[in-house]
């Protein structure tokens, strides 16, 4: 249902197969089938998670797994009651994404813009669309190689259930593409008479998926943090997205556009980066405000 119905992506449904199937483990132990769920039954897991010392996000992702599951075996009637009515998810504050200013990202991309091999160029132009278009790191290395336009710079992305959008390019994102697309044929695997097998992808790779896995751009970028001299432990795929995402807010972009860009189907989540535009509109209003100079508004 979630995969055809409501066209979730797979790193979705996969994290749902392994929440659930933790909960079955579980339910074997006290001599119940996943079906056959009470409150109690779920009352005593959610207990353990929290015995083990599990987080609250996680907790509360499991939580909302098992709700969907049991709101749709209900809604198949194969059950007639929903055990998960009555349970709380885990009381959590949404903490603020972890970002990088933006003088780190540019030593981040210079530490890059020496390294002429082909995988130097790869890990360049992934990199380039990573901070420049916010792309989610599973959009990134599964870019078809329709993606790439041939003129202009308008990246097509194909995100989370299927929706898809256009992301703009920054020139040197656009440049490194364009290197990217004149070394890449190196990289395709050969036939056996040596001629390169074409690949569907940007970022094509020997790996089971046929392209870049997010592991492998991850290690990548652990490497490249330490050639520019910042913490490897401060930045991930993520981060980067966050990075892209706080820029455009610092420099002007209202709320809507970013969630366009992000690719977000709620602005509820575009809205985790409104204290960034709170932050910039207290400081225009301190700094150009006529009652601001005379202290009124800061007393």
């Amino acid at each position: 249902m979630l995969g055809a119905a409501r066209g979730a992506a797979r790193n979705t449904l996969d994290a749902y197969r392994r929440d659930l199937l933790d909960l079955a483990v579980f339910l074997k132990r006290r001599g119940r089938a996943l079906g056959e769920m009470q409150e109690g039954d779920l009352t005593a897991y959610l207990a353990s998670l929290e015995a083990a010392g599990m987080a609250r996000t996680t907790a509360q992702r499991r939580l909302s797994a098992i709700k969907q599951f049991s709101k749709f075996v209900l809604s198949e009637n194969i059950r007639r009651d929903d055990p998960t009515s009555k349970l709380d998810a885990p009381k959590r504050a949404r903490p603020l994404p972890k970002s990088i200013a933006e003088d780190e990202m540019g030593r981040l991309l210079v530490s890059v813009r020496g390294d002429d091999s082909v995988k130097g160029v790869r890990f360049r132009a992934m990199l380039e669309l990573a901070c420049g278009s916010g792309l989610r790191v599973s959009e990134l290395v599964g870019l078809p190689l329709a993606a790439a336009p041939r003129v202009g710079r308008m990246l097509f992305v194909t995100g989370k259930g299927g929706k898809d959008r256009m992301v703009p390019m920054s020139e040197e994102a656009r440049a490194a593409l364009d290197a990217w697309l004149g070394v890449r044929e190196a990289t395709l695997k050969l036939d056996v008479r040596g001629r390169p097998l074409p690949s569907r992808f940007l970022f094509p790779s020997p790996a089971r998926q046929g392209h870049r896995t997010r592991q492998q751009f991850a290690l990548d970028l652990k490497e490249a943090a330490l050639n520019a001299g910042l913490d490897p432990t401060r930045l991930s795929p993520h981060t980067l997205r966050h990075g892209f995402a706080t820029q455009l807010l610092n420099h002007g972009a209202d709320l809507r556009s970013l969630q366009t860009m992000l690719g977000h189907a709620d602005i509820a989540t575009t809205q985790i980066y409104t204290h960034v535009v709170e932050d910039r509109l207290r400081d225009t209003v301190e700094k150009a405000h006529p009652l601001a100079r005379r202290g009124v508004l800061s007393e």
